[in-house]
């Protein structure tokens, strides 16, 4: 059994194609080489931590892909997700209203295949302890200055392991980024994160779709 990390799939998204230059005619190409990619890599016996913006575009028809992908599948929401703990639409009305709307979000979520959703996910170890998970880097974005502030790990010197930056880094001083547009659209073993961690901080460019 194998841990995997990964982020920003953006099933469905259209435009994440040219954000990215994801090598993709359109989103049907798109959506089935994830899930090619993701299936040779990934077992049934295996777990997976999304980090976050895993389907865009027309929900109903994206989400569906969660099913097909192997593994124990677990998501850690970020900003494109109906479920995110930020979305607007989940802060509207009263707190009943508001508790009910995420109830509806997160089931909508779980019942396309997430086994589970955390929030803030405890600290993992990997090759030193407590490893952040999260969507967001400490610092940094996919382009302009940085978004949902508010919403980021606090640095406290150690280790975070991250989405939504897409293509802009693979690593950055203590950030790693696991997102598909930095490691050629495949899940990335903890042993892999593990050792960049033991490596130390630096620089690291994406590398090239498989």
């Amino acid at each position: 059994m194998t841990t995997y990390y990964t982020s920003d799939l953006h099933f469905g998204h259209l435009n994440i194609i040219r954000f990215c230059d994801r090598p993709f005619a359109g989103v049907p190409a798109m959506n089935a080489r994830l899930a090619e990619l993701w299936n040779e890599t990934v077992t049934e016996d295996d777990t997976v931590w999304v980090l976050g913006d895993v389907a865009l575009g027309a929900l109903d028809e994206s989400l569906t892909w969660i099913g097909r992908l192997a593994g124990h599948k677990i998501l850690v929401p970020g900003n494109h997700d109906r479920c995110w703990e930020g979305d607007p639409s989940l802060r509207k009305g009263d707190p009943e209203a508001r508790s009910l709307r995420r109830t509806a979000a997160r089931e909508r979520y779980l019942a396309a295949g997430f086994a589970e959703i955390h929030d803030r996910p405890d600290p993992v170890t990997l090759g030193v302890p407590d490893v952040t998970l999260s969507h967001f880097p400490y610092e940094g974005d996919s382009h302009g200055a940085d978004r949902y502030v508010e919403h980021r790990p606090p640095d406290r010197g150690g280790w975070v392991v991250h989405g939504h930056v897409h293509d802009t880094w693979r690593q950055r001083g203590r950030q790693i980024n696991v997102g598909v547009d930095a490691w050629g659209g495949r899940p990335v073993p903890a042993a892999t994160v593990a050792a960049l961690i033991a490596d130390g901080p630096q620089e690291l460019a994406p590398v090239a779709w498989a």
